[in-house]
This record gives structure tokens, C-alpha cells and sequence, in this order.
């Protein structure tokens, strides 16, 4: 009895090996007469094997029965439909996005399972690597704004040479996905970009989780604590909204974006080929229109409680607030030395001359430029330092402003030392 059952399971296991070799000649991965001389049989044998496969499946390789095929059985041409499709269309996709992609637009419902088997079996893809030890995923937060993740991921996006980061920002309760976008680089601008809009849309949340880059933190030695009582740019506007900062000391710690992004790497770029997106400025707005809602609708989960920790941003002016601020003080005829440029203060009502005083640089992220004196707006510039035709009050700061939340072309960089709150 044990030897019979040994010789079935040996039976069962070469059937398995030549159930490999066939599907790699259905793929077309090798010819027929090729897979003959692999399993070492004659081209008139194979002839007969691949007739009996066609028939009964991979059963009739080892049993040679006659019997009723199995309802299950998926037919040949299915399967060569499957293979096809991937080695032509979709290459670059991993199993579970060519899953959804087989249903979704070609009306082929299979199971994951048997996708993924047979696309191994042809060689079309590898098998992964053995999942390590056990760990325990930290508890996600009951409610939505309570915490949120921004991390950007450089990689090729397009499918060729050039390098861009995509800066996404996505709520630890739920998965949810506020803000994607490409860009040419994370910095201190584009990250500001990306919590402005998410507040104007969303409001204010509890906390923000981030790693330690030189626009969130400030750190005295590398790899050792940072420094909670320098802010960064980014720092300053938080800390002025009441939004505390996370820092996270490891990739391990910032577990559920890393597996984000590993989401997003294998499925963005091959949506940005097939929706024909080559730029920067197409795939951002593919990204705005359509993928983000399509991600969330794949990938968001529910929340452990009902509700939400998002509040009104209420009558703040998150202009002022997310833009670069540096201290200058006002020349004797009146004017501000910033970046090169001579910005001339108009006369003001409530002071007779301002020279001498401690005034408040702001370059806004549209690049435009700005001076304030405590809660009075002393003038608004141009990038090039000429003052803008529409003057705002000089008695107050003027929240009234156009801004537009993504940003098509890539903000313009700024100096890293500049962009650090002094001391």
C-alpha cells in the first residue's frame, strides 16, 4: 500500500514537471520539438501528449484516463488567451493587476491562484522569495485624521530614463490616498504644496508621519535623534497650525507607506503607458482625474470607529502659513534685501518710517514674494521683485488669493540652508 501510494505521488510530480515544459510551448516560450527533447520523448509522443492535455487537462498526462473531463477544466484556448496577453500587452504587470486587468477589460474570470500558477508554469514570471519571520502590525488609528503618512519614492515612473519622486500623502486609518504626485524632486516646496492642499480640502488633522529628511527635521549628527526645538520650514507652518510631527527612525517603522509604495511602483507606471502619459504634466493630471479615486477604490479599507478627527481650517490663512519665511530687516530707505532683490515698502499709515525693523520675508509657493510686519501686509512682488498691480490693504494681512492645489510643472527648487528657521 505505501509503495502504491509513493509511485502516485512520484507519477503526480512528473506530471507536474511535464505540465511545466507544455506550458512554456504554449507561451512560446520554446517549440514543441523543444519540449520533446526536454522530457525525452519522441515528436510523435509529444504530438499525442499535447492532444491528450487539450482534452483532459494535466489528469490525462499520468492517468491516461478517458474519462468525463472535469467541469473546472479551463480550455486551451483560454489559456492561451491568458499567455498571450501577457507576454503581449501587459509584461510589465505583476499577477494581481493582469488578475484585475483579465476581468475588468477582457471579461476572462479565473481565480488569482490559477493565474499566477499558470504564468509561473510558462516562465513568464518568477516565484517569489519565502515570507520571513512573523511580525505584528502596529494598530491602525480609529479614525480618519488622526494621523497621516507622507513619504516621497523616487523610481522610473516612465518606464525609461529619467528619475522622478512620487510624493503621496494617505491616512493611516483608512489607506486613503489625499495627494499623488510626481515631481522632480521632494523638497521643502513641494512637500508644503502637498500639506496646503490636503488642508484646504480635508482641514486640519492630529499628526503627520514622516522620516527624517532635511525639510521635516533637523538632525545634529547623522543617524542619532533629531532636533525637536529647531524647526524646519515645514516645522514652523505645522507647529503653527497645532499639527504635531512624527519622525520615524527606520523603513520598518513607516511599514504601511513603504508597502504603499511598493503598490504604486508596480502598478503606476504601466497605467501611465497605457494611458499614454509621457510627461509630467499628463501624468499628474491622470493622477488627479482618475487613478487616485480608481487606487482608493482598490486599495482604501474602512475605519475602526464612525466619525472623523479632521477640523475646520476656519479663518487661517494657509497661504501665509505655507510659504517660506525668513527674517530681514528694513533698510534706511525703506526697502528689503532678499535673494538679490531690493523689495520697496510703501508708506503705511500707523508708523511714520520702517527702517530698522524686524520685518517677515514670505516667498509663496507660486513664487511670488510678500513682506509682513506682525499682522500688517507691507507689500506684495512679483518673482521679480516688482510690486504686484493689486495692492492689498496696508493695515492687515489680505487672506483673498487664487492658488491652485496640484501643481502641473515642477516647483522650483530652493536653497536647503535658506529654507531652515534660524535659531
Amino acid at each position: 500500500m505505501r509503495s502504491m501510494i509513493s509511485y502516485t505521488q512520484a507519477a503526480m510530480e512528473r506530471a507536474m514537471k511535464v505540465q511545466e515544459v507544455i506550458l512554456r510551448a504554449l507561451a512560446k516560450k520554446i517549440t514543441w520539438w523543444q519540449a520533446a527533447e526536454i522530457i525525452g520523448i519522441s515528436d510523435r509522443q509529444m504530438r499525442r501528449w499535447r492532444e491528450r492535455y487539450e482534452e483532459f487537462g494535466i489528469r490525462g498526462l499520468f492517468d491516461r484516463r478517458r474519462g468525463k473531463a472535469s467541469p473546472k477544466r479551463v480550455a486551451v484556448a483560454t489559456v492561451e488567451k491568458v499567455l498571450e496577453l501577457y507576454r503581449d500587452r501587459y509584461p510589465d504587470l505583476n499577477v494581481r493587476h493582469f488578475h484585475e486587468k483579465l476581468a475588468a477589460e477582457h471579461q476572462i474570470e479565473l481565480s488569482y491562484s490559477w493565474v499566477k500558477g499558470v504564468l509561473q508554469g510558462a516562465g513568464l514570471i518568477t516565484q517569489g522569495r519565502k515570507r520571513g519571520p512573523h511580525r505584528q502590525r502596529r494598530p491602525r488609528r480609529p479614525l480618519p485624521g488622526m494621523l497621516l503618512h507622507i513619504d516621497g519614492s523616487p523610481h522610473r515612473w516612465f518606464q525609461d530614463e529619467r528619475w522622478y519622486d512620487l510624493l503621496v500623502i494617505l491616512d493611516d486609518a483608512t489607506s486613503e490616498v489625499y495627494y499623488a504626485q510626481l515631481v522632480e524632486e521632494e523638497s521643502t516646496l513641494t512637500v508644503m504644496a502637498a500639506l496646503q492642499d490636503v488642508i484646504e480640502r480635508k482641514g486640519l488633522f492630529c499628526a503627520l508621519y514622516s522620516d527624517r529628511g532635511s525639510h521635516f527635521w533637523l538632525t545634529p549628527k547623522a543617524g542619532e535623534a533629531v532636533d525637536p526645538h529647531r524647526l524646519t520650514q515645514v516645522g514652523r507652518a505645522l507647529r503653527e497650525l497645532g499639527i504635531r510631527m512624527i519622525p520615524a527612525y527606520s523603513p520598518q517603522a513607516r511599514g504601511r507607506s513603504e508597502r504603499n509604495f511598493g503598490t504604486w511602483q508596480g502598478r503606476l507606471p504601466q497605467e501611465l503607458r497605457l494611458a499614454g502619459c509621457s510627461t509630467l504634466a499628463q501624468a499628474n493630471c491622470f493622477l488627479r482625474k482618475d487613478y487616485i479615486a480608481e487606487f482608493n477604490r482598490h486599495f482604501q479599507c474602512p475605519a475602526a470607529a464612525r466619525g472623523s478627527a479632521f477640523v475646520s481650517c476656519g479663518s487661517r490663512d494657509l497661504e501665509r502659513v505655507f510659504s517660506l519665511q525668513f527674517e530681514r530687516t528694513v533698510n534706511r530707505d525703506n526697502t528689503v534685501s532678499f535673494q538679490n532683490l531690493h523689495l520697496q515698502i510703501e508708506r503705511v499709515k500707523w508708523r511714520g518710517t520702517l527702517a530698522g525693523c524686524n520685518v517677515t520675508a514670505h516667498q509663496h509657493l507660486d513664487g511670488s514674494l510678500s513682506l509682513s510686519f506682525g499682522p500688517h501686509c507691507l507689500g506684495r512682488y512679483h518673482a521679480d521683485g516688482a510690486p504686484q498691480t493689486s495692492k492689498p490693504e496696508a493695515s492687515t494681512w489680505s487672506s483673498g488669493r487664487e492658488t491652485a492645489p496640484f501643481h502641473c510643472n515642477p516647483i522650483p527648487k530652493t536653497n536647503a540652508t535658506e529654507a531652515r528657521i534660524r535659531p
